[in-house]
């Protein structure tokens, strides 16, 4: 199991139902491809700068305002990473590129 499929496990396991979202600030970047576990769940992130996160990473980084074009939000009991509502599909983080 790799550091992606682990860590997307934890977060399963443990949830989290703090839903904290500040303004991006000046050093905030955003997401350019995804990657996905054998369900078709999204498990790890790519950034523009080319860090790799997991899914834990990411919604630390989302909550602390470090990343744009995501909104972090409770569904099924824990918080959920999605895309900006913006009506551009081709940032939607479905349509990104898998790394």
């Amino acid at each position: 199991m790799d550091r992606f499929t682990e860590a997307y496990e934890q977060y399963l396991r443990t949830g989290t139902n703090k839903i904290t979202i500040n303004t991006p600030g000046e050093d905030a970047t955003y997401i350019t491809a995804v990657r996905r576990n054998d369900d078709g769940d999204l498990i790890a992130f790519k950034t523009n700068t080319g860090e790799e996160l997991d899914y834990l990473q990411t919604l630390e980084k989302a909550r602390n305002g470090q990343l744009t074009g995501v909104d972090v939000f409770e569904k099924y009991g824990r918080d959920i990473i999605r895309s900006e509502p913006d009506g551009i599909k081709e940032n939607n983080l479905d349509h990104l590129p898998e790394f």
